[in-house]
C-alpha cells in the first residue's frame, strides 16, 4: 500500500524557494534525522531523487487520487528545493523513501504544519505503484509517526483520502487513525470531484498502536 490524496503539489506547484526567516535552526530544521528501518531508510529528499520520482510518481495508477505532481525533471528540482526550503523555515518535512541497500527514492511521505504549528498537522504519503502491497509503507509511515509525534510534537495529525481509495483509507485505518467524518466534494480530479474521508491521529491513538506495534517491532528499526 502507498496512496492518499495529500502531496505537497496540492498546494504548492514548484514555486520558487523562500529564504528562512532568521531564528534558531534546530537540527531537524537543517536536516531530517535518517529514520533506518529493517527493509527501508528514510532521509530528506535530494535534487538526484527527481529522475525516479518523475518515473514512478507520474503514472495513473499513482495520479487517480492525488492532485497532479511536477510533469518535468526541472519541475521535480524545483518542487525539492521548496520542500527543503520549507523544512529549513521550521514549516514543513518531506522524507524520501529508498529501499534498504538502495539509493533511488521510490516514494514521499510529507508532513505539514497547520496553523502556524506542528500542534495540529497533516500528512500525506504517495509511492511508485511497484512499491504497493510490498510492507515498505507500514514500515516507513511508523517510523515517520514516532518522529512527528516525539520529536515534532504533534498533538493532531490528519489526513484526507478519497473515498474511492482503499488502500489509503485501509493503510491509515491500520496505523490507528480513527475516521472522523466525510468531506463532500473536497478533492477534483480529471473534471470530477470527489468526497474525501478526514482522518486523525490523536496521541492516545498513537501511544496505543505504538504499544502494539513494539511487540513485533525488530530491533534495528532506529533512527541516526
Amino acid at each position: 500500500m502507498a496512496l492518499t490524496s495529500f502531496t505537497a503539489t496540492r498546494d504548492h506547484v514548484a514555486p520558487p524557494v523562500v529564504s528562512a526567516p532568521s531564528v534558531t535552526v534546530s537540527d531537524w530544521q537543517s536536516k531530517l534525522p535518517v529514520l533506518c528501518g529493517p527493509n527501508v531508510t528514510l532521509r530528506d529528499v535530494r535534487r538526484s531523487d527527481a529522475p525516479s520520482l518523475l518515473r514512478l510518481l507520474s503514472t495513473e495508477e499513482v495520479t487517480r487520487f492525488v492532485a497532479p505532481p511536477p510533469t518535468t525533471l526541472e519541475g521535480f528540482e524545483q518542487f525539492i528545493d521548496w520542500v527543503n526550503g520549507q523544512r529549513a523555515a521550521g514549516q514543513y518535512i518531506c522524507y524520501a523513501v529508498v529501499p534498504r541497500g538502495g539509493t533511488t527514492a521510490i516514494g514521499l511521505i510529507q508532513v505539514k504544519q497547520l496553523q502556524g504549528s506542528f500542534d495540529t498537522a497533516e500528512w500525506g504519503f504517495v509511492f511508485g505503484q511497484p512499491f504497493w502491497g510490498t510492507g515498505m509503507f507500514v514500515e516507513a509511515a511508523k517510523m515517520v509517526l514516532e518522529f512527528t509525534f516525539e520529536t515534532l510534537g504533534t498533538q493532531r495529525l490528519e489526513a484526507r483520502v478519497v473515498v474511492a481509495n482503499g488502500r489509503g483509507n485501509g493503510a491509515l485505518h491500520k496505523l490507528g487513525a480513527r475516521c472522523e467524518a466525510v468531506l463532500r466534494q473536497t478533492f477534483s480530479s480529471n473534471g470530477q470531484r470527489w468526497n474525501q474521508f478526514l482522518w486523525s491521529i490523536l496521541p492516545g491513538d498513537w501511544l496505543r498502536a505504538k504499544a502494539v506495534w513494539t511487540e513485533t517491532t525488530p530491533p534495528d528499526m532506529r533512527v541516526h
